[in-house]
């Protein structure tokens, strides 16, 4: 059984951790800290000149909801096609409707402008009206994995509608559950051993990483409360090292 660990990074540093700890692949996005948005096309590049991963590319416009409007998508369709020409391996893409179903329209757009790179549907299910149903759908459009956590919070919380979504892939061999949210070791053991098909996960890894600045003006925000700018968000190669291990152990 083929297991895919997926590590999502957002700066270089990230990427050569991830790669260190053993992922099998990344998705690279930009601010992270938002739950990630559409990368830089010279970050593409560096990452690419210096690791050997596959690289997916998380295409989303904006922080908030997944109900975009046509300049959004024609904006994401134009960046998929300048980060295909910089290397990209494949796209990590998603559009709502109002009701909370997928918006194929827009999402034949993306998979148009992605070309023959695969595409992963994002965590857009997790907060759509029926996941089995927006699965379906993205199987009948052709990508080939879903990311998600379950419609959860976090996977471990998400079981039930995991476990719906690994029955839909192997009863029609439909696209791979990438199971994400929550995930590291332990959770991985966990999932493995109330979900016996799971295979594919998708973690960030982050640890703190304490800013060189030595003048630190506090009380002064750049971003989201709750946030400083005198610690870095960066991938920890030890947490990858350990959930492939568990990973490799129990699959």
């Amino acid at each position: 059984m083929k297991t895919v660990l997926e590590v999502c990074v957002d700066s270089l540093a990230s990427a050569k951790a991830a790669a260190e700890g053993g992922a099998d692949r990344l998705e690279l996005c930009s601010a992270l800290a938002v739950g990630g948005l559409t990368p830089y096309s010279e970050l593409l590049q560096q990452i690419k000149g210096v690791c050997a991963l596959p690289v997916r590319c998380l295409m989303r416009p904006r922080a908030g909801d997944f109900l975009y409007e046509e300049t959004e998508i024609d904006l994401l369709c134009a960046q998929i096609r300048n980060l295909r020409q910089c290397g990209a391996d494949g796209f990590v893409i998603g559009a709502l409707t109002p009701e909370g179903d997928l918006a194929e329209p827009a999402m034949e757009k993306l998979l148009e402008a992605c070309g023959d790179r695969p595409a992963t549907l994002h965590r857009c299910i997790d907060v759509a009206r029926d996941p089995a149903a927006v699965y379906r759908a993205a199987a009948r459009l052709g990508v080939d994995t879903v990311l998600t956590s379950g419609g959860a919070a976090s996977c471990l919380e998400g079981v039930d509608v995991l476990e719906t979504l690994l029955a839909l892939r192997d009863d029609g061999q439909g696209p791979e559950v990438l199971i994400g949210a929550g995930v590291h070791d332990k959770a991985i053991e966990t999932l493995c051993r109330r979900l016996p098909g799971a295979r594919a996960f998708h973690m960030s890894g982050k640890k703190l990483v304490e800013s060189g600045m030595r003048f630190r003006r506090e009380g002064v925000l750049m971003g989201l409360p709750g946030l400083d700018e005198w610690h870095i968000q960066q991938t920890d190669a030890e947490a990858v090292r350990a959930a492939q291990a568990v990973l490799h152990r129990c699959v």
